[in-house]
């Protein structure tokens, strides 16, 4: 199998800890790329027609694609229990505040390195930060309690667009008021998959 993939997204990094914890490394080759919203490489183009990575080519069957689709195929491949039943849609609704939280802080990486600085729209980047903020504020309050136990995917994809902010967001301080996130974080990002993930 083949990722289609760039080292900084917070969805390709959702899969490169699922290939890590579920022992899947050397089944996949990583071919890397570089692509925004206005510049798609053609292989891009031609395992995802939306132009998005992260992107799986299998030798059994079509390409699939986005990061949730490849992640529940490796888990069902390796039979590793990321998704247990008893809490399935708990993990699900995790992973899509996760998976949103991702696209709010990607939007703003990209309103400022894509478009020419005449043309930034400083109140939509506002209005996405206050996306990311309402994604938080969830996972402190109504969440957390979730994230602990046996390893599963709502906790990968938190733990991935929690180090997406600081990776990108740093100076926003996503942890001021949030404590128990930030607490949990702590711990989650030391695991030998977030580590071996991190963005450079």
């Amino acid at each position: 199998m083949k990722l289609i993939y760039s080292g900084a997204s917070p969805f390709v990094r959702k899969v490169n800890v699922v290939m890590h914890e579920t022992g899947q490394v050397d089944d996949i080759e990583l071919i890397e790329v570089m692509t925004t919203p206005v510049a798609t490489p053609s292989e891009v183009r031609a395992a995802n027609p939306i132009g998005k990575i992260p992107a799986l080519i299998r030798s059994d069957g079509p390409a699939i694609y986005d990061s949730r689709v490849i992640c529940r195929y490796l888990d069902d491949r390796a039979g590793a229990g990321l998704y247990p039943g008893e809490s399935l849609w708990e993990i699900l609704t995790l992973e899509a505040t996760a998976d949103g939280l991702m696209d709010a802080a990607v939007l703003m990486v990209y309103e400022g390195r894509v478009r020419p600085d005449h043309l930034i729209y400083s109140e939509w980047v506002e209005a996405q930060w206050q996306k990311v903020c309402g994604a938080l504020d969830a996972l402190e309050q109504r969440w957390i309690s979730h994230l602990n136990g046996p390893l599963n995917m709502g906790q990968i994809a938190v733990g991935c667009a929690l180090g997406y902010l600081d990776f990108r967001h740093g100076a926003r301080n996503w942890r001021a008021g949030r404590g128990a996130l930030d607490d949990w974080y702590a711990v989650f990002s030391d695991r030998a998959s977030m580590t071996a993930s991190a963005p450079a």
